[in-house]
């Protein structure tokens, strides 16, 4: 079981992630913005399942890993710390683009809307060094199984990621609205996201292999 308090970090880390933007939010707002809410909502439910084999594989993959191969978690964490420092760079470059930026774009099929959802996810570097950047941070041996920590901790960010881009998908309008009338919270908006971001990266990079 992962311990309430490392649980209550890895959810504000999640909040804070889910907020940033990436090909998901980009995805959602724009099909929201272009082609109304449903179609947003449909989308979404394309973007979770794409959850789901994203956290079903770096479960499989983490609990293998810690137990057999302690060089695979070095590289593992130095890859997803300096992962985890380029969103950082992302966020604050100068000329970054705001998702709420309206985008023409053609109607599509229910169907399809829910497979480019599926698809943006599962193609989505952001999703995949997130699970196998942060999880290592938040599981160890000494609460229990791996697989079952790394579940809890992977339908918690599902959770907390479908109830975010559920709003920002609902409230894309409204929202590109507000911020285009308020242009200078963007920037501030970006500057915080890089903030967490750094901090998460070297985080990861002083952390120990768990057991040691």
């Amino acid at each position: 079981m992962v311990p309430l308090t490392d649980l209550a970090i890895f959810a504000g880390a999640v909040v804070l992630l889910a907020i940033t933007p990436g090909p998901n939010m980009v995805y959602l707002i724009s099909r929201s913005i272009c082609q109304g809410r449903q179609a947003g909502f449909v989308s979404l439910l394309g973007v979770l399942a794409g959850f789901i084999a994203h956290m079903m594989a770096a479960a499989l993959g983490l609990s293998a890993l810690f137990v057999t191969v302690p060089l695979a978690y070095e590289l593992l964490k130095w890859a997803g710390a300096v992962y985890l420092a380029y969103l950082a760079w992302q966020a604050v470059r100068p000329g970054a683009r705001s998702p709420f930026q309206g985008r023409q774009l053609p109607h599509d099929s229910p169907r399809k809307l829910f497979v480019m959802g599926l698809l943006t996810n599962l193609l989505n570097p952001k999703v995949a060094f997130f699970y196998l950047s942060l999880f290592p941070q938040f599981i160890s041996p000494e609460h229990g199984s791996l697989f079952a920590q790394s579940l809890i901790l992977g339908v918690t960010q599902i959770a907390i990621s479908f109830v975010v881009l559920l709003t920002m998908a609902m409230s894309a309008s409204r929202i590109a609205g507000w911020f285009e009338h308020n242009p200078h919270w963007l920037a501030v908006q970006r500057y915080a996201m890089g903030s967490v971001l750094a901090g998460l990266a070297a985080r990861l990079a002083i952390s120990q292999r768990p057991g040691t």
